[in-house]
C-alpha cells in the first residue's frame, strides 16, 4: 500500500479498509509519522519488522484500537515525547517535533495518561490548575487566563461543586474527569487520551466522549481540536471517532473511517473475534454484535 494512504504494513485481509478515501491531504493533518519505530531499551514494540507510517487527520477524533499488547499506549507516548523515537520523524502540526521546547510543545500537545498520580492532600482545583503550568512565565502568577480556563474545565467534566474536594475522597469515575478537567485546562489543539474512559459507567463514557469530540482548536475559531484516544470499547469507537487506527503486533492493519475499518474481517484479524457488523438504526455507524460458535449454531 503506497504510505501516503496513512499506514504501512497492511495484511491482506484489510487491504480493502485501510485507504480511506476520505483522508485529508497533508495540509489537513495534524499528525504524521514516517518510517518510526518505539520500544524500551533493545525491545521494539512500535514498527518492529517494518517502521511505521502513519497520518492522523486535524480536527478530528481519532481512536486507536487493538488487543492489549498491541502497542496502542506505546504509540501515545511516542506521540507526547514521553518515550523517544528509535528510528523516523514525528511532525505534530506541520512541524517536526525535533528541537521543539517541552514547554511550547505542552502548549500544543495535552496528554492524560492510562493511570495518572497526584500528590496527597490535592483538591480537584489544585489538580485542573497544573494544566495551566504551559502558559505561565517564570514567576508562574496565575492570570486571568488562567481563572478563566480552570473554571471552564471544571464546568466541562461537571465537577464545580466538587472543586474544593480531595481527590482522595472522589470515586473512581470523578477522579477520571478531573484529570481530564487538567487536559482541558491545558487548552491545546491536540488531546492524546489513554483509555479515558476507565472507571466510568456507561452513561458518563457516552459523554466523555462527546465532550472530547466536541472540544474547540484554541488556535482556530470555529475548528475542532484533534483528539486521539485509545479506546478499548469498540461501540463506543465507533459511536465518538471520526477516524479509527486498527493496531496488531505493533503495526497498523487498517486505518479510516468506522464503517470502512470495523468490519468482520478485521475484527477477527486484530482481536480473534466472531462478530457480526450492523448499522446502528439512528445514527448509522457500525455496531460490533460478538458471536460465538453457540449462537452460530443456534441461529
Amino acid at each position: 500500500m503506497d504510505t501516503d494512504s496513512g499506514a504501512r504494513g497492511v495484511s491482506d485481509a484489510t487491504d480493502g479498509v485501510a485507504a480511506d478515501p476520505s483522508t485529508p491531504g497533508d495540509s489537513a493533518l495534524a499528525i504524521r509519522l514516517r518510517g518510526v519505530t518505539l520500544g524500551y531499551g533493545d525491545r521494539v514494540v512500535v514498527g518492529p519488522g517494518s517502521p511505521l507510517d502513519l497520518d492522523l487527520p486535524a480536527g478530528q477524533t481519532t481512536a486507536i484500537i487493538g488487543a492489549n499488547g498491541c502497542g496502542k499506549s506505546t504509540l501515545l507516548r511516542g506521540l507526547t515525547r514521553q518515550l523517544p523515537l528509535l528510528t523516523g520523524t514525528l511532525e505534530v502540526l506541520g512541524r517536526s517535533s525535533e528541537h521543539w521546547p517541552a514547554r511550547n510543545y505542552a502548549r500544543s500537545v495535552a496528554l492524560l495518561p492510562q493511570s495518572p498520580v497526584a500528590p496527597d492532600g490535592m483538591t480537584v482545583e489544585q489538580l485542573v490548575d497544573r494544566g495551566r503550568h504551559p502558559h505561565r512565565g517564570w514567576f508562574g502568577a496565575r492570570t486571568a487566563a488562567d481563572t478563566e480556563a480552570v473554571a471552564r474545565a471544571l464546568e466541562l467534566a461537571d465537577l464545580v461543586e466538587l472543586a474544593g474536594t480531595d481527590l482522595s475522597e472522589l470515586s473512581g469515575g470523578q477522579r477520571q474527569r478531573a484529570w481530564l478537567a487538567l487536559v482541558l485546562a491545558q487548552q491545546t489543539p491536540v488531546v492524546l487520551l489513554d483509555e479515558p474512559t476507565s472507571y466510568l459507567d456507561l452513561s458518563h463514557q457516552v459523554e466523555l466522549m462527546d465532550l472530547v469530540r466536541s472540544l474547540p482548536d484554541p488556535t482556530a475559531t470555529g475548528h475542532r481540536a484533534t483528539v486521539v484516544a485509545v479506546l478499548h470499547e469498540l461501540n463506543l469507537a465507533s459511536r465518538s471517532a471520526d477516524h479509527i487506527v486498527a493496531m496488531a503486533h505493533g503495526q497498523v492493519v487498517a486505518a479510516g473511517a468506522p464503517g470502512r475499518v470495523l468490519t468482520p474481517a478485521l475484527l477477527e484479524e486484530v482481536y480473534g473475534l466472531d462478530a457480526d457488523v450492523v448499522p446502528d438504526p439512528l445514527l448509522g455507524h457500525p455496531v460490533v454484535l460478538p458471536r460465538t460458535p453457540a449462537d452460530r449454531l443456534d441461529a
